[in-house]
């Protein structure tokens, strides 16, 4: 399936790529690091057993392969290239490595996500526990699919941990790269947990909400990842907080429109059934808002059509619809555009508040424009709206 030598046998992630080289397409040098990297680990898969290989292994490299916009490895990336211009081969292997590390990690996040949500597709395929289900078809025990699943999951991450303990750095990068990947695994599982709780819990809380989009997107997402390329560039402590403090607005932004795609995305766009979050009972800003909205506004319709809704598998087309309804019609929507505006708009003035390479820098508002769904033809532009402190709810 995969082509390509074997991890191991590699001198260089690239065969000497440059970083320029790299720069003209960031995914497809990570595709082909993750190659390598699945391509000894399948190995070592089908050493242990044939049968784990095809129905675990396999799977897991597929799906990471087939990927997604290697968001991820794009903010590692463009940290370590705003930070330090002329990064040399060293830097160069290790950040394509630890990228190829992030998208293993982000494999797992995604398989377990669907089993817990009980989500049918991702990507507008199967998703992994359903196919795994479907491949033994009545043989396979109900729940077997999930089980399965998690495995697979756990797989990945631990591929993802192998990828980043191999990878060379200096005795000064090591404990910086170590630190924060030790601390974005704990924080993707915190901000997991949370979401799971505020659905258990059918939480309308805004402050809540916000927790959870910086600890499941925000942190995982966007400001470690742009960390880690800092820490791999040597920068220093006053360029480092100007990125994390950038990647934490432009995090939040991204899964707050996460969360409208949810809602009112298309499926053949977003590959995930729409209305999923209301099924679900996502204790998510948008629905925070607009509670908090109808209940100011003494609306108990609203209300009570929010808690009959929210959170039912079986509900239908209808339902969601009038759901979608109360979103638009509380305000809570434009009220989720305009946070992410403004949060896009505070990553801007964060990244210039640091003393960062220009061609890297603009990459990087670009890519914040692009996470949060806004054009990016405005990305430098944006520098120049008017601000007010108050604006930022």
């Amino acid at each position: 399936m995969l082509s390509g030598p074997a991890e191991g046998t590699r001198q260089d992630t690239l065969d000497g790529a440059s970083a320029c080289d790299i720069d003209a397409d960031v995914s497809a040098a990570v595709h082909r690091t993750l190659e390598g990297v699945l391509d000894g680990r399948l190995e070592e898969a089908r050493a242990i057993d044939p049968t784990f290989a095809g129905d675990i292994a396999d799977r897991v490299a597929r799906f990471t392969l087939r990927g997604g916009k290697r968001i991820r490895s794009q903010f590692l990336w463009w940290g370590l290239r705003a930070c330090a211009g002329g990064a040399g081969p060293g830097q160069v292997d290790a950040a394509l490595r630890l990228a190829a590390g992030l998208e293993l990690i982000q494999t797992c996040a995604l398989v377990h996500d669907d089993v817990m949500d009980g989500s049918p597709l991702r990507r507008g395929r199967d998703a992994v526990h359903v196919d795994l289900q479907n491949q033994y078809g009545p043989h396979g025990r109900q729940g077997f699919g999930a089980a399965a699943a998690i495995l697979a999951g756990d797989l990945a991450l631990s591929w993802a941990d192998d990828v980043a303990a191999a990878t060379r750095l200096d005795a000064v990068r090591a404990p910086r790269v170590r630190g924060l990947w030790r601390a974005m695994r704990a924080e993707m599982v915190a901000g997991q947990y949370l979401d799971l709780q505020g659905q258990a819990t059918r939480s309308r809380s805004v402050t809540g909400a916000v927790r959870t989009a910086v600890l499941k997107t925000a942190l995982y997402s966007v400001e470690r990842p742009l960390a880690l390329g800092a820490a791999l560039a040597g920068a220093d402590e006053a360029t480092t907080g100007a990125l994390c403090s950038a990647g934490r607005c432009a995090g939040i932004a991204f899964q707050l429109r996460d969360d409208l795609l949810g809602v009112f995305g298309e499926p053949g766009e977003t590959g995930k059934p729409s209305g999923d979050d209301i099924r679900d009972g996502k204790g998510t800003y948008l629905l925070a808002v607009a509670a908090a909205r109808a209940e100011a506004a003494a609306d108990h319709d609203v209300l009570a059509l929010l808690d009959r809704c929210t959170g039912r598998a079986d509900l239908d087309e209808d339902d969601v619809r009038g759901v979608r309804e109360a979103f638009v019609t509380t305000g809570a929507r434009g009220v989720v555009e305009d946070k992410i505006r403004r949060l896009v708009h505070q990553a801007h003035r964060h990244l210039a508040s640091g003393a960062l390479v220009p061609h890297a820098d603009r990459r990087l508002h670009e890519l914040f424009c692009r996470v949060a769904g806004l054009p990016v033809t405005g990305a430098t532009a944006a520098l120049h709206l008017p601000w007010t402190e108050s604006g930022s709810r």
